[in-house]
C-alpha cells in the first residue's frame, strides 16, 4: 500500500529523503534529485505551461557524478563499520573476504593442461605431487614448483599479510569474523582443486587433507608472527621451511639460492608496510581491482635492490 507521506513529497523533500536513505544504507547509491529542476514549484501552482515543462524537464543540467572513486571508497569503508557480531557484519564480511581471498589466490595460481588432453599424463614430483603450469613471479623468478602444496603456501603467505592488517580492525569480534571467512574461502577453493585438478573424488580423503591444511595455517600464523617480531633471519627461516620445504636444493637439483628467500622476506616487509597505510575502503579497492606494477601484491625491484645492497 503506497504511503501518503511519500506521495505528498515534492522533489526537494524527496532529495532529502534519498540523502538520508543513502547515508543509512552503504549497499545502494540513490540517485540525487538535486540536479533536476522541479516541474511543480508548489501545491498552489500545480499547472505549468508546455513551454515551461520543456524548458525545465528537458534542459541538461551539470552536476558532479555520484558514482566517483571517493564515493565507492567511502561505501567500502563503511562496510567495515557494521556492529561487531551482527548478522549484517557477517554477510558483509563474507563478501569482502571473498574479494580478499581472490587476490591471494591469484599469486600462486596454476593450471594442469594435461587435463584437457585425452589420455594426457600429468607429470609428478618425487613425492607424487602433480606438477602444473604457473606464470606468476613465484614460479618464473623464484623457481618454485607449481604444485598444490606450493599454491597453498603462497596463498597462506598472502592471507597472513592480510591477517596482520585485519588485526587493526576496531573490534576483536570483527577480526575473528573476517579471519574465519577468509580461511573458509581458502577451504572451499582447496577442496575444489582437489576434486577438479587432482581427481580426489572421495570426500573423506579431501576432508583429511583440509584438516591438515588448517593445521598448517595455524603453524604459518605462529611462524610468521615470530619472524616479524624477532627479525628477518627468523622470518627467512619460516619462509624457507614453508615455501622451499626446508630443502637445501631447489627443484632443479641445484643448491638453493638464499637471495630468493631474502627477496620473499623483503617482499613481506614491504607489503605489510603498504597495507598498513591503507584504510579499509582502499584495501578492498586495491585488492579487488588492482593489477600490474601498482598492485600491492606485485613484486618490486626495490626488494631485489635491498637484498643486493645488504650483501
Amino acid at each position: 500500500m503506497p504511503s501518503r507521506h511519500l506521495n505528498s513529497l515534492w522533489p526537494k523533500d524527496l532529495s532529502q529523503q534519498c540523502a538520508r536513505l543513502q547515508a543509512q544504507s552503504p549497499y545502494r547509491q540513490f540517485a540525487s534529485f538535486s540536479h533536476f529542476r522541479p516541474i511543480y514549484t508548489s501545491p498552489n501552482n500545480a499547472r505549468t505551461s508546455a513551454s515551461e515543462l520543456q524548458a525545465t524537464s528537458l534542459r541538461p543540467q551539470t552536476s558532479t557524478p555520484i558514482f566517483n572513486a571517493d564515493a565507492r571508497r567511502q561505501r567500502s569503508a563503511s562496510l567495515f563499520t557494521r556492529a561487531p557480531g551482527s548478522i549484517g557484519e557477517n554477510y558483509v564480511a563474507y563478501g569482502m573476504t571473498q574479494k580478499l581471498f581472490e587476490a591471494c589466490n591469484k599469486q600462486g595460481d596454476y593450471k594442469i593442461p594435461q587435463l584437457q588432453e585425452k589420455g594426457g599424463e600429468v607429470p609428478k614430483t618425487e613425492d607424487g605431487e602433480h606438477i602444473g603450469v604457473g606464470d606468476s613471479w613465484w614460479y618464473k623468478e623464484l623457481g618454485l614448483m607449481p604444485t598444490f602444496s606450493t599454491w597453498s603456501q603462497i596463498t597462506f603467505l598472502h592471507m597472513y599479510l592480510l591477517t596482520v592488517r585485519l588485526r587493526a580492525l576496531p573490534s576483536r569480534d570483527s577480526f575473528q569474523t573476517y579471519s574465519r571467512h577468509l580461511i573458509d574461502h581458502f577451504s572451499h577453493n582447496a577442496e575444489h582443486r582437489m576434486d577438479v585438478l587432482h581427481g580426489l573424488t572421495s570426500r573423506s580423503i579431501r576432508n583429511k587433507f583440509l584438516k591438515d591444511l588448517f593445521i598448517q595455517w595455524r603453524g604459518v600464523l605462529a611462524a610468521y608472527d615470530e619472524g616479524l617480531i624477532k627479525g628477518d633471519a627468523v622470518l627467512g627461516a619460516a619462509v624457507w621451511r614453508n615455501l622451499w620445504k626446508a630443502s637445501y636444493t631447489s627443484p632443479d637439483g641445484k643448491e638453493i639460492d638464499w637471495e630468493k628467500v631474502a627477496c620473499v622476506v623483503a617482499y613481506m616487509r614491504r607489503v605489510t608496510l603498504e597495507l598498513s597505510k591503507l584504510d579499509e575502503g582502499e584495501l578492498i579497492m586495491k585488492l579487488a581491482t588492482g593489477s600490474g606494477k601498482s598492485f600491492v601484491f606485485s613484486p618490486s625491484e626495490a626488494d631485489k635492490q635491498l637484498v643486493g645492497g645488504s650483501r
